[in-house]
Parts: structure tokens; C-alpha cells; sequence
């Protein structure tokens, strides 16, 4: 048996008794071994990022994609919520979790990270290998010639054509970094400076597919690995189920960490119901280096 509960006690004083022991059993589940990491939004409601279904939760739908693309009016909507969301993304900052996962990749145990989370922190924080199963508000695309812009240089366009806009000092934000405005009129929406063609940011809407190439490179990314770490995702998304399933079939070790019951709960090695920051950083103290 490891001895998380000799040492890391001290370290991470907050682990009670019980998520202690199952924490244990995890490492003793992943010692030794190469762990590919899924990562959801639990991960980052320590960084003031709130995730879908967890307390304080936003109670509003996210925008589709058949929304986005049908309608003026939404995309208008959306853009000024888009703008608002995305300045609060680029306020928070990676937590310990975040640092702990990009720990574990430097010192060789994590093969890296595949999240379901369009915030950017975990490549803030240090990790490499990152794949961002459902994009990134880093980047914003054209639907038509598809020239791709750095969200920094949008938002000085937005702000620029939109004066007036300003960033209130609480907002509703949600996961995909949307927030909901008290008013859209009037806002130019921005369009492609190369074609005038609509723009829109480099996520995955509610009623999209997830890119065939991105998923194929999570799954390269679990096949290549020797266990399956799930941290802060309660596994809704259909492809956070496919990924555990891969590795299931391969008979890898599957920890789940996350508060509450998840869709996976039945099929994990060690489910850990705590919260995802301590944990990972309990992990990143305990775990030895890969053979």
C-alpha cells in the first residue's frame, strides 16, 4: 500500500478520512503507470468558472449551433454574451488542480490531458499535451474561408466598434463561456476582415459534432496509455462515455474523481467523490514516476 496517509495528511490537510482512503486506493490503482487524464468542467469551478450541473449552476440553455447559424438576432445575442464571457475567462486563473495535472506531465506520469472544457487553463497552466475535445475560446474561426483570428484581436475589433460595451462586474458566466446580456441592441456584431463572412469561435455548440480528428486524437491518447484518470466530469457528454469505454476494454485501471454521481460510476477501479483540486493534488504528491 502507498503512504498518502503517513505524508500527504500534512500536505492536504482538508482530505477527511474517507476520500483519504479512496484517494489511496487510486494510487495504488495508478502507481506505476502512464495515465491519460479526461478532465470536465468540475475542474475548473475553483478557478470561478462554473460548470453545468453543480450548485450555482446557470439554469439557461447554451446557444445551438442551428441558433447561431439560422439567426441574426442570436448571433448578436450570443456575440455580446461571447464577448462579456470571454473577458471573464481571461480574468481566471489555473488552480491547483490545473498545476498538479501539468506537474504529473513533467515528471513523465501523465501522457496528458484530454478536456471537455473551452476555458484554456489547462494549457495556462503548463500541461503540453492538451486536446481540446470541444475547442477553445482562444480562437475564432470564418465559416466561409475559414481564416482563423486570435480572440485577443477580436476584442479589441468588438470594443473598438462597440464603445458602449463594458464588462459589469458580476456576471452569470457559463462553462462554454457564454453570459447572458441585458441587452444586445445595437451591438456590431464582428464579421471576417478577409472575406465578410460570419465568425464564430472555435468551440463545439450544444447540437454539434465533436471534430472526427480531435476525437480520434483522445482516443490515440488513451490507447497509448496504462490507466484512465476522469476528473470533475459527471460523463453526460456521450464522448466522455466512449473515451472510458476504450479504456475499460483494454481492462485499464479508471479513476473517477468528482462530486456526486457520474455516468461512469458502475465501470470505475476507484470512484473518489470529492472535489478536484485536492485530489489531483494529492495524486501529484503521492504517485511515483512511470517505469
Amino acid at each position: 500500500m502507498s503512504t498518502l496517509l503517513d505524508h500527504s495528511h500534512e500536505a492536504v490537510p482538508h482530505l477527511d478520512p474517507e476520500t483519504a482512503d479512496a484517494v489511496e486506493r487510486a494510487v495504488d490503482a495508478l502507481s506505476g503507470r502512464r495515465i491519460a487524464v479526461l478532465t470536465g468542467a468540475g475542474v475548473s469551478t475553483d478557478s470561478g468558472i462554473p460548470d453545468y450541473r453543480g450548485k450555482g449552476a446557470p439554469t439557461r440553455t447554451p446557444m445551438t449551433a442551428q441558433q447561431f447559424l439560422s439567426s441574426a438576432s442570436s448571433r448578436r445575442r450570443y456575440w455580446v454574451g461571447s464577448h462579456l464571457g470571454w473577458r471573464a475567462f481571461a480574468a481566471a486563473q489555473p488552480n491547483d488542480g490545473h498545476l498538479a495535472l501539468a506537474e504529473l506531465e513533467s515528471r513523465g506520469i501523465a501522457s496528458g490531458v484530454i478536456t471537455q472544457n473551452v476555458d484554456g487553463l489547462h494549457v495556462r497552466a503548463g500541461s503540453r499535451r492538451v486536446v481540446e475535445l470541444h475547442g477553445t475560446m482562444r480562437r475564432v474561426l470564418c465559416t466561409h474561408c475559414g481564416q482563423v483570428f486570435d480572440r485577443r484581436d477580436l476584442a479589441a475589433r468588438v470594443e473598438a466598434d462597440n464603445p458602449w460595451i463594458t464588462v459589469p462586474d458580476a456576471v452569470e458566466l457559463g462553462p462554454d463561456g457564454d453570459v447572458l446580456p441585458s441587452s444586445s441592441d445595437g451591438f456590431v456584431v464582428p464579421e471576417c476582415s478577409v472575406c465578410h463572412g460570419m465568425l464564430k469561435p472555435d468551440v463545439v455548440f450544444f447540437g454539434e459534432y465533436i471534430p472526427v480528428a480531435k476525437f480520434t486524437e483522445a482516443e490515440q491518447l488513451v490507447q497509448t496509455s496504462e490507466a484512465l484518470v476522469i476528473a470533475g466530469s459527471s460523463l453526460v457528454v456521450n464522448s466522455g462515455i466512449r473515451l472510458l469505454e476504450r479504456a475499460r476494454r483494454r481492462k485499464l485501471p479508471v479513476v473517477i474523481v468528482n462530486r456526486g454521481q457520474t455516468r461512469g460510476d458502475a465501470r470505475a477501479t476507484v470512484k473518489i467523490d470529492a472535489g478536484t483540486t485536492e485530489v489531483l493534488r494529492a495524486f501529484a504528491r503521492a504517485l511515483p514516476a512511470a517505469r
